[in-house]
């Protein structure tokens, strides 16, 4: 805490100063294209050149910033972060928010100013840290990758923003976790491009204002409700993103079967779309697995048996219901005309109520197999019919 430094010079009263706090961890920079154009590097920031492209060798045995030659495990690991597009126009899906988004970057880049805090709202998985890094991407600019959950103290925010380069984007992950305390800083770093931060306590508290460096905030969240209304309203763009439909899994498995070099058959193809719950993520999921078996295998070539075997190993029917999907169902169909309560669900299956109400709630209701009352869940027609074709329904925990 704070601590007696002295006095002032003439014989004052003694001040207090205080004792220095650890700092917060840097921010995580993810390293973005250069744009087409670069500009030279900023005085007191030298651009990084590897070794012996001035035209002087190292010497032998010196300490060298050149990467080694990549492991054919590094080689894997590349081609999984590829899956991931960089450009809006290799975006697959999300017509109306990408065109969106596209209109706010061209005209920021026309106007050399970032554009207005953007907001992603949508279930996870769909591509809302995918968007943050093209939108980066596209400004030729680094992104600042954060989480609301990290941002425990407002010091933690003000290291962060103190240290955002001009036009730079910062990312934070699940901004409904951000502490009412920490997101009240935001209001005027977003609105006003300034933070106020408070020096000391008791009577010698002094108000100093920090003026910060232009830059965008990229939110998203999986719950936007809730957000605050003053936090939410200083979003200029709010964007909420959809399950994909069959049609945009089926182009995004193609692609990403084309990146890892996998011979991809249609019915395959169509099999893990209808699996894949209306997210990208987890049609990504599944596509390694099937790659998986088929390489223990010695298969080059990936089938509809293959896929169907996969699938079936890993406990997914045809309707993309996982165990825990079914164990739902089932326990819905011992009273389908008597509604039962999230709690009672929750505590029944043994998962917490969030899990159930945030992860399988969506797609059962989706395909229409789970119907939500007033009174609690109730399992329609179609969940009951796809229970039957499922055999009888399983007893919890067998």
């Amino acid at each position: 805490g704070p601590g007696l430094a002295g006095s002032r010079r003439g014989g004052g009263r003694p001040f207090l100063v205080e004792s220095p706090k650890p700092r917060p961890p840097p921010p995580v920079s993810i390293p973005m294209r250069p744009p087409k154009d670069p500009s030279p590097p900023a005085e007191g920031r030298q651009a990084w050149r590897p070794p012996g492209s001035d035209g002087v060798r190292p010497r032998e045995g010196a300490a060298s910033n050149l990467r080694p030659e990549p492991e054919p495990s590094e080689l894997g690991l590349e081609a999984e972060g590829a899956l991931r597009p960089e450009r809006l126009e290799d975006f697959v899906g999300q017509r109306q928010p990408v065109e969106n988004l596209r209109v706010a970057v061209q005209a920021a880049l026309q106007r050399g100013e970032p554009p207005d805090h953007l907001l992603l709202c949508g279930p996870p998985g769909l591509g809302k840290t995918t968007l943050a890094r093209i939108v980066a991407n596209e400004l030729a600019t680094a992104l600042v990758s954060t989480s609301g959950p990290a941002l425990v103290r407002p010091a933690d925010l003000i290291g962060i923003l103190m240290n955002l380069r001009r036009n730079e984007v910062l990312f934070i992950d699940e901004i409904h976790r951000l502490p009412a305390a920490v997101a009240e800083y935001l209001y005027t770093a977003m609105e006003d491009r300034r933070i106020e931060m408070t020096i000391n306590e008791g009577p010698n508290a002094q108000v100093m204002p920090l003026s910060l460096q232009p830059f965008m905030m990229v939110g998203a969240t999986t719950r936007e409700g809730l957000l605050s209304g003053p936090f939410r309203a200083r979003f200029g763009l709010v964007e909420r993103l959809l399950p994909y439909p069959l049609e945009d899994l089926r182009t995004i498995l193609a692609r990403s079967a084309r990146l890892l070099d996998l011979e991809l058959d249609d019915e395959a193809l169509e099999q893990l779309a209808i699996r894949s719950r209306g997210t990208p993520r987890v049609a990504n999921r599944l596509l390694r697995r099937v790659r998986d078996l088929a390489q223990v295998e010695g298969l080059r070539r990936i089938d509809a048996a293959l896929a169907e075997r996969c699938m079936l190993r890993h406990g997914i029917d045809a309707h993309g219901l996982e165990e825990i999907d079914r164990q739902i169902l089932a326990y819905l169909a011992r009273s389908p005309d008597r509604p039962v309560g999230l709690k009672t669900l929750a505590a029944a299956i043994g998962e917490s109520e969030d899990t159930l109400e945030d992860v399988f709630e969506p797609h059962l209701i989706r395909l229409g197999f789970l119907h939500k009352t007033p009174r609690g869940r109730q399992v329609t027609d179609q969940g009951l019919a796809a229970i039957q074709q499922q055999g009888r329904p399983r007893r919890l925990f067998e």
